[in-house]
């Protein structure tokens, strides 16, 4: 069980150790800043990747019904919980695997 997250390092854009697809690796509840750049730069590369992730042609919302499971890869999925289910029941259960070290493309030769 994890007690504290420690802050790390990662790339912006990562490489998808499957796919070999890039993508944004932000996310609002975890990104501080980005380094190299000042702190002004910073916030307003990432409210613009931010408002990029929540365009609705990048959202899928799922209509629950009773026996659903969901399941995503974080690796090249944002994900967010609404709290719109108003007096029922929710069942959440999470499995978190231990994964491969996030990993930005390279620079060309």
């Amino acid at each position: 069980m994890f007690t504290e997250l420690k802050p790390v390092e990662h790339p912006v854009v990562r490489v998808h150790p499957e796919s070999g697809r890039k993508g944004l690796f932000v996310n609002p509840g975890f990104t501080s800043h980005i380094v190299g750049v000042s702190e002004h730069e910073s916030r307003g590369i990432l409210d613009i990747l931010y408002a990029h992730l929540t365009k609705p042609e990048h959202v899928v919302r799922h209509r629950w019904q009773p026996g659903d499971v969901a399941l995503w890869d974080n690796r090249g999925t944002a994900h967010y919980a609404n709290r719109d289910y108003g007096g029922q029941h929710r069942v959440m259960h999470r499995i978190t695997l231990r994964g491969d070290t996030p990993v930005g493309p390279t620079a060309p030769s």
